[in-house]
C-alpha cells in the first residue's frame, strides 16, 4: 500500500513522503517523549530527520507504522526501545580538542592552580557533561597530563557522562581512527596514546594513564545526579543548544552548586549562560562561578 493510500486512514496527511506513514500526530508524540526524557526540544522542521533515523528502527523491529512504533515506546514493555529511540535522535558530533581555545584557557588559566593542589595531595575533579564518544574528556586528560605527567597517580579524576549508552561504551573502549586523532598534537599522542588494531586497521587507543584519569558513566542531565563532591571545571559544550530556554536555565542552576568557588563552566560556541547572578564571563564561552578570585 502506498503512503498516499495509507494517509486516507483518517490520521491526516504524511509529514514525510516515505516507506512508512508519518503524521503530525506521530511527530508530536515522539517530540513529547524526547522532551520528557532528555529535555531536547524538536520543531516540526526536524520531521525529516526524525523519520530517517527512526525508519531504521521500524525496519529492524518489523513494525509497519509509526503509529505502532509510538504505541510501543510509550508503553512499559517498550522502555528498551525508547532508549534506542533516544540514542537514534541524539546528535553525537565531537572531535579531539574541539574549540581549542577552551583547552588553552584550561591549560593557562585553570590548571596551574589545580596542578599545585594535586601535587600537595589535594583533590581535583573535572566533569565532561555530554561527553559523546570520549574525545572531549580524553582531550582534557591529555591537557592535564601535559601539565602534570603524574596525574593518574594523584587524586585527579575526570567524569565523562552521556545519556546514550552506545557512545559511553565507545568512550570506554577508547579506540580511535588515525583520522580522528589528527587534531591531537603529535608529542601528546606519541607519549600518552598507543598503537592498536581496530577491525584489521591501524588505530590509536588511549594509554593507561589516560584511561585511569577518565571514568565514564551513563547519565541523563534531566534526571537525578548522583555526584556528591564538587568540580573545579565543567565542560558542557554543544549540549544545551538542543534545549529550550527554561531547560537551559535549569541546567545552569543545577551546575552552580556542583562547582567549587571560582570553578569554570565551558559551553559551546553558540551557547550562552544566562544565570549571571552566579556566573561571570571569563573568556570566550567560558564562565566563572562567582565567590572567589
Amino acid at each position: 500500500m502506498t503512503t498516499a493510500a495509507r494517509s486516507r486512514d483518517g490520521r491526516g496527511q504524511p509529514l514525510v513522503d516515505g516507506e512508512f506513514l508519518f503524521t503530525t500526530e506521530d511527530f508530536t508524540s515522539i517530540a513529547r517523549m524526547l522532551y520528557e526524557d532528555a529535555g531536547i526540544a524538536l520543531t516540526e522542521s526536524k520531521a525529516s530527520l526524525v523519520y530517517s533515523r527512526l525508519a531504521k528502527r521500524l525496519r529492524v523491529l518489523g513494525i509497519e507504522s509509526f503509529q505502532d512504533y509510538c504505541r510501543l515506546v510509550a508503553g512499559a514493555e517498550g522502555l528498551g526501545e525508547r532508549q534506542n529511540m533516544l540514542a537514534a535522535l541524539t546528535t553525537n558530533v565531537t572531535r579531539f580538542f574541539r574549540e581549542p581555545h577552551h583547552f588553552e584557557h584550561l591549560k593557562t588559566k585553570v590548571l596551574p592552580e589545580l596542578v599545585a593542589r594535586a601535587r600537595a595531595r589535594g583533590r581535583v575533579r573535572i566533569w565532561s557533561a555530554g561527553c559523546s564518544t570520549g574525545q572531549e574528556p580524553y582531550s582534557i586528560a591529555l591537557t592535564m597530563l601535559e601539565m602534570l605527567p603524574e596525574a593518574a597517580s594523584l587524586d585527579v579524576r575526570i567524569l565523562a557522562s552521556d545519556i546514550d549508552p552506545n557512545v559511553v561504551a565507545t568512550g570506554r573502549a577508547a579506540v580511535y581512527s588515525n583520522e580522528a586523532v589528527q587534531p591531537v598534537p603529535a608529542a601528546l599522542r606519541d607519549r600518552w596514546m598507543v598503537r592498536v588494531r581496530d577491525g584489521g586497521r591501524e588505530a590509536w587507543g588511549a594509554g593507561e594513564d589516560m584511561r585511569r584519569l577518565v571514568a565514564f558513566r551513563e547519565l541523563n542531565l534531566m534526571g537525578n545526579w548522583p555526584m556528591k563532591g564538587r568540580f573545579d571545571a565543567i565542560f558542557c559544550r554543544n549540549v544545551v543548544i538542543y534545549f529550550d530556554e527554561p531547560t537551559q536555565a535549569r541546567i545552569w542552576s543545577r551546575f552552580a552548586p556542583l562547582l567549587n568557588p571560582g570553578g569554570r563552566l565551558y559551553v559551546g560556541h553558540s551557547e550562552r549562560v544566562t544565570d549571571m547572578d552566579r556566573f561571570e564571563t571569563d573568556g570566550l564561552t567560558t564562565y566563572r562561578l562567582k565567590g572567589a578570585r
